[in-house]
């Protein structure tokens, strides 16, 4: 996400991305970037929603944000009950990451 999505696009955000990782394959991952230097709340709260939903289709999804802080937040606010969020601070780690996990699985 290059911008906030407001409330406004929140949304709309969120559909998009739900389409996007239904019609994804297994044992593909999702990779999620906030790369704005302090996202703000409507960000977050779409990507937590968006790992609820990769965690319950049974998708490995990454949150990517050079910031701290917001890491931080998004590891208080992720959901535990399934596959974990894997929060990274660097693009390219997660990205290798997730197409490491794809050929091995």
């Amino acid at each position: 996400m290059h911008d906030d999505p407001g409330i406004a696009l929140k949304a709309a955000l969120l559909a998009q991305i739900s389409d996007l990782s239904e019609q994804g394959h297994k044992p593909a991952s999702v990779v999620i970037v906030l790369d704005q230097p302090s996202p703000a709340q409507a960000a977050l709260s779409v990507v937590l929603r968006a790992h609820h939903l990769c965690s319950h289709l049974g998708l490995v999804m990454f949150g990517v944000t050079p910031n701290a802080r917001i890491r931080r937040l998004l590891a208080v606010g992720a959901d535990t009950r399934d596959i974990g969020l894997v929060i990274c601070a660097g693009t390219d780690t997660a990205i290798a990451t997730a197409t490491a996990r794809t050929t091995a699985a």
